[in-house]
């Protein structure tokens, strides 16, 4: 009987350590009918919806004689599919303008030496040679719209440096961008100079300009990567990634549209980039490499940065750049689960209710170095 009332009563210590402890979730508690939404070319991602949920724009590596990025409208109804861009040169990061006929996106077209860079890359794919990917934030991309009704082109940025990843608001009056300008409108020290020459991306800074390119205004000014700005659903904030001095760890920040109350939302001491607000407001998506430092996977985290990141995809390789659809009932995103190195697009159904659920159960924010 001792032994047994000993039993008791320990369980009964065990017992209300054991219910505070967050439940566990799976892939499939957030994400169900997973499907894969592009097959042609080498890679495919970044994929955007448009603003009545019916369509996507995305980039993708699939024209003959050009081995990079160019830029499509995919009909979700239809399966059709129609490029954009010019069809030459390297495009990148496109975002439908809402009330409007109007897309945005990067392109270095204007480069006169585009096509001997396409030339040159598809010498070095003929060769056999493997390179790993990585992007290059090559100095000649700008920023254009274009109009899908009139089939015209607006150029919006002319600044020499990177110029990219820009979003609309949801009003459609303004963009929100990165730019690399500043390693380029000014004398560098010896030190900027090699700082250039071996990672460019420490130049990049939050810039805000009207959807005519006008009034182009600076909003970061830290050392490192500031980039992938978007606005939140109701245009009150941007959502951001900061990199280090190093490059190499990354967190979620949220500020006005001003620059002014910049904040940190995680401190998850990884790569954790590409956020996007939910449309509820509740929480924001993001991508991150906590768990290995070629694995990215998807995790949510409050809007208000309390509570510790919740994972969301458990699947090896690469899963970001998670975008919910304008209802929130869906998700894409770029994953390699396909198999290979290169991700493709992939959608699947959120389920926003146990979303909110995990993230009431996530536990308290770890005090980080940060604090």
């Amino acid at each position: 009987m001792k032994v047994l009332r000993t039993a008791l009563i320990a369980a009964a210590l065990v017992t209300p350590v054991m219910s505070q402890q967050p439940p566990t979730y799976q892939e499939r508690d957030f994400l169900t009918r997973i499907r894969r939404l592009t097959v042609e070319g080498r890679r495919a991602g970044e994929g955007y919806w448009s603003p009545d949920g019916k369509r996507l724009v995305f980039q993708s590596e699939r024209e003959p004689g050009n081995p990079f990025y160019q830029i499509y409208v995919l009909d979700l109804a239809t399966a059709e599919t129609t490029r954009i861009s010019p069809g030459i040169g390297k495009t990148t990061c496109a975002f439908f303008r809402p009330g409007t006929d109007e897309i945005e996106f990067a392109s270095t077209h204007a480069d006169p030496k585009s096509k001997q860079y396409q030339d040159e890359e598809l010498a070095i794919r003929a060769s056999g040679k493997e390179r790993r990917y990585a992007w290059d934030y090559d100095p000649e991309m700008d920023i254009y719209s274009y109009n899908e009704k009139t089939k015209t082109m607006k150029r919006l940025t002319t600044a020499r440096g990177y110029d990219a990843e820009g979003s609309y608001s949801p009003d459609g009056q303004w963009i929100v961008f990165t730019s690399m300008r500043d390693a380029y409108n000014r004398t560098l020290s010896e030190a900027e100079k090699k700082q250039l020459d071996t990672d460019p991306s420490y130049f990049a800074e939050i810039y805000l300009m009207r959807a005519d390119g006008s009034g182009q205004k600076r909003l970061t000014n830290a050392v490192g990567y500031d980039g992938g700005p978007f606005f939140t659903q109701d245009g009150k904030t941007i959502v951001w990634r900061r990199f280090d001095e190093k490059g190499l760890i990354a967190d979620v920040w949220m500020m006005n549209p001003d620059g002014t109350d910049q904040r940190q939302i995680t401190d998850f001491g990884s790569m954790s980039w590409a956020p996007y607000m939910h449309p509820s407001g509740h929480y924001i998506l993001f991508a991150s490499n906590k768990l290995g430092f070629e694995n990215f996977e998807l995790f949510m985290v409050d809007a208000e940065g309390k509570k510790e990141p919740v994972r969301v995809t458990y699947s090896d390789g690469f899963d970001g750049l998670p975008v919910p659809s304008p209802d929130g009932k869906t998700l894409a995103w770029t994953s390699s689960r396909s198999g290979g190195a290169a991700g493709q697009l992939f959608l699947a159904q959120w389920n926003h209710e146990k979303a909110l659920e995990a993230i009431r159960n996530a536990p308290p924010r770890k005090p980080g170095k940060s604090e």
